[in-house]
This record gives structure tokens, C-alpha cells and sequence, in this order.
């Protein structure tokens, strides 16, 4: 199975929807958790066989939805899952729900490191209870709801103490640029926004940074599928 390049997910027309690290997101508001269930619900009979593509959140205003395909460790979009999300926003419109896709986000984690197995073992073991539950480059793969995906950023060996852990925050596109206008205003600073808009760094006032990634200006796929 094939997959599929950031900018051919950008390319598919999906209004609702918004790529992120390694898969398609959506928000539609609802009215209390009970209409959000039984819209979760209709959304995974419209996926029918692929309904294991999609892991949904209901809570009492909104369904947070997450489309990819799923490998033994990892994640990756292909065109199965942009059908998948195709129909769940024909459901959304029966059920007269709006989207928000301006709202969706994605947190990563990256450690800078110059012993990626090393650390990519420990890592895994901490946080998924297996120490091979990782992407076949070391990234500890979000598998378990709640937990951002780990990745390892290679280095050259260095002195500690420095800053090591980053975020990496996944924004909607159009968001991006008001959510760094906000942060600089809040007391933070741009440090590189040399790559922009595929990512920009950013410094709270005690020189902490986080990068604000948007799948803008990205070659390749959100995840590499096994050889």
C-alpha cells in the first residue's frame, strides 16, 4: 500500500480535514456527548471495513477525529484513508455538525540524541511497556491514545547540560501564523523561521524552544511504511 506524499494529502480537497504528523485530523462541534456518540458511531459504520482507520474522541461539545493506516509500528496516510474521510464528512453533514478545523493539533516530542537505539529502546520501554515499539528509524510510534509520538533528532555527541527535549507543535496551516504572533507577544521570540512555513522555531522567554510545524513545504510522506 502506497503512501502518500504531504502534498498529495494538501491536494485531495478535504475541507474538514487537516494533515498533521502522521495522520488526517478533523473536529466537528456537537451538541452534548450523546449526539457526539452517535455521530462517532455513524462515522465508523460510513468506514465500514476501514473503520479501524480512524480513532475517535467524544467529549460534550465536540469529536476529535484521527484517520491513518496502520502498520505493526507505525502509522502512514494512503488513499484508503482519504475516502475514509471523505465519508465521514458526508455523515458530519447529515447530522448538520460543523467542522473546525482551524482547532485541530498534534503534539510531538523530540530528544536530541547521537545514540537514537539506545535511546529509542529506553524510550519505548517507558512509555509503551515494549522496548522494539518503535519505527524502524527509532521513533517511538503514538499506538496508545494519549501519547505523542517520540522522536530522536541525530546529533553529534555534546556536552550536558543544553537543551535536549523539544515540542513539536502540529498546527492547521492558517493557524500557525497567529499562534506565533501570540507567543512572541506572550514574551517569546522567533529564533529560525528560515523554513517556514514547513516549520518555525520558537523561544519562550527563558530560551525554552518549540517548533510550529505545519505539512506546508514537506517533501516525502508522514511516515515511512516498512520496506
Amino acid at each position: 500500500m502506497e503512501a502518500l506524499k504531504y502534498s498529495d494529502v494538501l491536494a485531495a480537497g478535504l475541507p474538514d480535514w487537516r494533515v498533521l504528523a502522521q495522520a488526517i485530523h478533523a473536529r466537528y462541534r456537537v451538541a452534548d456527548t450523546r449526539a457526539g456518540a452517535a455521530f462517532a458511531l455513524a462515522a465508523a459504520d460510513a468506514a465500514g471495513e476501514r473503520a479501524d482507520h480512524l480513532e475517535l474522541t467524544v467529549g460534550p461539545t465536540a469529536v476529535d477525529l484521527r484517520c491513518a493506516t496502520r502498520f505493526e509500528k507505525g502509522l502512514w496516510i494512503t488513499a484508503d484513508d482519504l475516502e475514509v474521510a471523505r465519508a465521514v464528512s458526508a455523515v458530519a453533514r447529515e447530522h448538520g455538525l460543523e467542522a473546525e478545523p482551524h482547532l485541530v493539533v498534534q503534539l510531538e516530542l523530540g530528544l536530541d540524541t547521537w545514540s537514537v537505539p539506545a535511546q529509542s529502546r529506553f524510550w519505548a520501554a517507558l512509555l509503551t511497556g515494549d522496548p522494539d515499539h518503535h519505527h524502524a528509524e527509532g521513533d517511538v510510534v503514538d499506538l496508545l491514545p494519549g501519547l505523542p509520538q517520540v522522536w530522536f533528532q541525530r546529533t553529534d555527541a555534546h556536552e550536558t547540560p543544553r537543551q535536549r527535549w523539544h515540542l513539536d507543535l502540529w498546527l492547521d496551516p492558517e493557524v500557525a501564523p497567529g499562534r506565533i504572533e501570540a507567543a512572541v507577544a506572550a514574551g517569546g521570540t522567533v529564533v529560525d523561521a528560515d523554513e517556514a512555513p514547513s516549520f518555525v522555531v520558537v523561544a519562550d522567554p527563558e530560551g525554552n524552544r518549540v517548533c510550529v510545524c505545519t505539512a506546508l513545504d514537506r517533501e516525502g510522506a508522514p511516515a515511512t511504511p516498512p520496506a
